[in-house]
């Protein structure tokens, strides 16, 4: 099976992180957003993946090679971005004759029933009740339970079912036929070329949709969100760090998550921490935070916070927002 997963956005609701490290890199409970993707995907049967990069894509590239040598992996450049559509269209090569393919965005994590996802005979789309579906593409049922139709941000919405980013394509041609036709006809919503247009005229021309409801759905693009959805996987079995080497004069709270080779001294760690490899954190107090590799932080309190890679923090209480290669003195 093929799955195409687009990571060419630029994050720019996660600056000042997101100018020096792509958004689905950035760490969640000791692992990239992106591996949760390619994890659920992998323990399915997918094992031919297409990504769709752009900003930073030699970033995704190396990690996803370095991490995942024995998949079947392409990397596509899209080097302008005209909206999900677009994307799939830049790609269109890749997948035309796929018996199947996962269409996955990369910067959301998802916890899906996979075992449901795979025993529609339909194509599917994974969705979630939403308080404001005025944000987000939505789902119209018709009598028979089938979608009837797909709305991208509408601004009298008929239905609060929310597409999450999660799709199974059974007819493949006939979506790359739909995001052809689209692309060829400018035929656009909010300015951009949306997957939701090119289901609606799968739709239209017969294709039948089924839908699959989300356990949990994070849409990683908020520094807020991002830390609510560390802490929530902290809270679950599997996530967080166990069988810790012992840190001198340091108070560990669980859960935490602490990569290897850390030097943490004299200081209080947790609860809901992620910390990096290599990282350095001495006389501080860190919880509810998000720590990146090889940080320094000395001589301060930080809750709420994410601290990028290589970054240095030292001397103040403060919840921060730092990107990579930055380094702040409050001594």
């Amino acid at each position: 099976m093929k799955a195409i997963i687009p990571v060419a956005g630029a994050g720019t609701r996660l600056r000042p992180h997101t100018y020096t490290q792509p958004k689905p890199l950035i760490p969640v409970a000791g692992k990239a957003i992106i591996s949760f993707i390619i994890d659920k995907l992998i323990d399915v049967g997918v094992d031919d993946f297409v990504f769709i990069i752009g900003y930073l894509g030699e970033k995704i590239k190396l990690y996803v090679e370095r991490e995942y040598p024995n998949i079947k992996m392409e990397f596509i450049q899209q080097n302008v971005r005209q909206g999900s559509a677009h994307a799939i269209w830049t790609a269109k090569d890749a997948i035309r004759g796929a018996e199947e393919v996962f269409i996955v965005f990369g910067d959301v994590i998802i916890d899906v029933d996979m075992e449901e996802v795979m025993s529609h005979d339909t194509s599917c789309v994974v969705v979630k009740k939403v308080q404001d579906p005025r944000e987000f593409g939505v789902v119209e049922y018709g009598e028979d339970k089938f979608i009837k139709r797909v709305v991208e941000k509408p601004n009298i919405p008929k239905s609060d079912m929310a597409m999450v980013g999660f799709y199974k394509i059974k007819e493949v041609d006939a979506l790359l036929d739909a995001v052809i036709y689209n692309v060829e006809n400018n035929i656009m919503s909010h300015g951009e070329f949306q997957l939701t247009d090119a289901l609606m005229k799968m739709i239209v021309d017969g294709v039948k949709f089924s839908t699959v409801p989300v356990n949990n759905w994070f849409d990683c693009g908020k520094k807020e969100i991002l830390l609510e959805t560390n802490a929530m996987l902290l809270d679950k079995e599997g996530y967080a760090s166990s069988n810790l080497p012992s840190y001198d004069s340091t108070i560990i709270i669980h859960p935490v998550s602490i990569g290897k080779d850390c030097k943490i001294s004299n200081s209080i760690i947790g609860p809901h921490v992620t910390i990096g490899d290599n990282a350095v954190i001495n006389y501080s107090i860190v919880k509810e935070s998000i720590i990146g590799n090889y940080a320094t932080i000395e001589d301060v309190v930080l809750h709420q916070s994410i601290v990028g890679s290589d970054a240095a923090i030292k001397g103040s209480s403060q919840s921060l927002n730092i990107g990579d290669n930055t380094e702040i003195d409050f001594s």
